[in-house]
């Protein structure tokens, strides 16, 4: 029997590559089918995502950007994992619900959305699904997501180029991530939440600071600002730690100072922007998850 095989533009690379069920010659290599690390209830989202029973995480292998700092790089880069089918995957969701957790969360899902469509189609849990991106997607993409998402929680990384493509092998990120930005607010509306204050719908934008790049930090909290206002959530993360390839990259080889942390923060602040600002001793290696298929 002939291989199934498909063609891929799901993300801005627009490769139109060929995708197998377990491999692909795209630049995320990830085949069609959902490659998974971890699936397990996670504590250490923001407040109104993790709450006191956790979200439940399902983290997926592979990934569209090429972050040199990458915190996730043995499953990002080194696909580490197991690939399962969509009925697996709602097999998956279904024993996180029965854990009591207060959502889905799907981590760098975007290589797979074929499958998650088919999965969440046949199966709809009762708790938010959350898609945790990069922020490097296509608005078309993610208008095929309408009805099933119910929480976006994207990153902003970069307003400017330059940046994008040095760090992330992304020249064209700000283009791609503001565009799909706007299609999720379209989506979700205002946040809203229950009276727990477990968020059931919205948008949240999280922005990682980078040592030396405070600038860029400040134009993106502006351009939030500017174009979404109170429709959204910011989270400001200075959890930064030089993981990956970081140390090939001098200026970014190392934490984030109190200084930069604050410059960043005092702008959070003058803009009164809803959120939440991530405290400077995050930044360590012990924040990140096993990767060992539990």
């Amino acid at each position: 029997m002939e291989e199934k095989v498909k063609v891929c533009s799901l993300c801005p690379r627009n490769c139109n590559a060929v995708r197998y069920a377990d491999s692909g010659e795209g630049y995320c290599k990830c085949g069609y089918l959902p490659k998974i690390a971890r699936a397990a209830p996670h504590m250490w989202e923001e407040p109104c995502i993790s709450g006191t029973k956790g979200s439940g995480t399902i983290f997926f292998s592979g990934c569209v950007l090429s972050c040199v700092f990458c915190q996730n790089e043995k499953i990002s880069v080194g696909h580490s994992g197991i690939i399962i089918t969509a009925d697996e995957l709602i097999s998956y969701v279904k024993q996180l619900e029965e854990m009591g957790v207060h959502n889905i969360n799907l981590v760098s899902p975007t290589p797979f959305i074929d499958s998650i469509i088919e999965a969440f189609t046949k199966y709809k849990p009762k708790i938010p699904i959350v898609y945790n991106t990069g922020g490097y997607e296509k608005a078309e993409t993610i208008r095929r997501l309408d009805g099933i998402v119910a929480i976006y929680l994207p990153d902003l990384k970069y307003i400017r180029n330059g940046l994008s493509e040095r760090y992330s092998k992304a020249r064209n990120y700000f283009e791609y991530a503001s565009s799909a930005l706007k299609e999720m607010v379209r989506q979700t509306g205002t946040p809203v939440f229950d009276d727990d204050g477990i968020m059931q719908r919205g948008t949240i934008v999280r922005h990682l600071i980078l040592p030396q790049n405070t600038k860029n930090s400040i134009e993106v909290l502006r351009y939030l600002d500017s174009e979404y206002g109170e429709d959204i959530l910011i989270s400001l993360m200075g959890q930064y730690v030089p993981l990956g390839k970081a140390a090939d990259y001098p200026e970014i080889n190392r934490c984030i100072t109190a200084r930069e942390y604050n410059k960043v923060l005092s702008v959070l602040e003058e803009l009164d922007l809803d959120g939440f600002a991530q405290e400077l001793d995050s930044a360590k290696k012990d924040y990140v998850p096993d990767f060992d298929l539990s």
